[in-house]
């Protein structure tokens, strides 16, 4: 059962209740691996271990996730899974492909249309959706489809684009036990910590560090630096949640590349790089060399711009700090949002693009 949500303090403003979504994303984790638990398998007789997803924006994500947190994951790392954001299958798809179509909505004319691609290659394809025509045309050529629920915005419903399928690829048999096992632990932790760390998120005040940092933020260009392995996605998700529900724009980068060509640029505009703060997104895990490349990028630039920070995820589990951390931002993009006097739910330009693409 949920828990009595507190009263959102921002009522005047997040007038479509993004603050409740984001309070029960325990228990959506805990519907979500429900969902993954009683799904239809792949129907074909694929023998690789070779996956191809397809889709975008939300429905992506958490397709991006998996293939993070598999190759950092022992007893996962074997999987060769790629997400795809286009209209066409790659060349190297064949009857041995397990294929992935996900689409929160059913109608994303790039996933509809690779599903069709796709279908020429292979007959192990499983679809992810609410419904839609996705769901119709899955439904009449007789392959499986997870059923996941309906009325989020397609990032509000992350959990439910990770977690079946995370949970789907364990049943399959595409995870050695070793990582089964560590998965379990994973998902019993990430529940445990968020549901601690939700009604601190959610309050208003410098004690909760969620707010603390959208007030940093506010005002300012986040750049966000995260390894390369292991929280490239969640990088990119504080990118994305900035972007969308605080309509503020936000950029990253990973190491150890940026050592590489970025940090070189930290110089000019003068007085301009001061507007700049920047978000060191770190991991136990992190190689020892990288944690060295932080410190070392921490120095050579906290003089050229407005702040350095420093987050990282909690629990023991790598799946814990991920999705810690993805709630961390999460909320940060949500209370700047208020910061800034904006809806976090409706995205009008994206709305404004889709209608000028629509009929062409």
């Amino acid at each position: 059962m949920s828990k009595k949500l507190p009263l959102n303090p921002a009522l005047g403003v997040d007038k479509n209740h993004m603050f409740d979504v984001l309070y029960n994303v325990p228990d959506q984790i805990k519907e979500a691996v429900g969902i993954g638990e009683n799904a239809p398998l792949w129907a074909g007789n694929a023998k690789s271990d070779k996956y191809a997803v397809f889709g975008l924006g939300g429905s992506a994500i958490g397709a991006d996730l998996l293939r993070s947190y598999a190759a950092a994951t022992p007893g996962a790392s074997h999987l060769m899974l790629s997400v795809n954001r286009g209209y066409t299958a790659p060349g190297w798809v064949d009857a041995d492909t397990r294929v992935v179509c996900s689409s929160y909505s059913g109608e994303t004319e790039e996933t509809l249309s690779a599903y069709e691609a796709a279908r020429k290659k292979t007959k192990d394809i499983l679809c992810i959706t609410t419904g839609g025509t996705l769901a119709e045309k899955a439904t009449k050529a007789e392959y499986p489809v997870v059923f996941i629920p309906s009325g989020y915005q397609p990032r509000c419903a992350l959990a439910y684009a990770f977690f079946p399928l995370l949970t789907v690829l364990g049943r399959s048999g595409a995870f050695h036990r070793k990582a089964v096992k560590s998965t379990e632990l994973g998902v019993t932790e990430t529940i445990m910590v968020i549901k601690k760390l939700r009604d601190t998120y959610a309050k208003a005040n410098k004690k909760n560090p969620a707010f603390a940092l959208a007030v940093k933020l506010r005002d300012a260009y986040p750049v966000i630096y995260s390894a390369a392995e292991r929280l490239d996605v969640v990088n990119t998700r504080w990118r994305g949640q900035i972007q969308e529900n605080s309509k503020q724009v936000a950029f990253g980068n990973y190491l150890p590349e940026m050592n590489h060509n970025e940090i070189n640029g930290w110089q000019f505009p003068k007085n301009a790089t001061k507007k700049f703060k920047v978000i060191l997104m770190r991991d136990a895990e992190d190689h020892a060399r990288v944690k060295l490349r932080f410190d070392a990028l921490a120095d050579i630039i906290k003089k050229q711009v407005g702040d350095v920070i420093s987050v990282e995820g909690q629990g023991e589990t790598l799946l814990s700090r991920m999705f810690t951390l993805i709630y961390l931002g999460d909320w940060v993009s949500w209370h700047l949002a208020i910061l800034n006097g904006v809806d976090p739910t409706p995205v009008p330009v994206i709305q404004t693009l889709k209608a000028r693409l629509a009929g062409r």
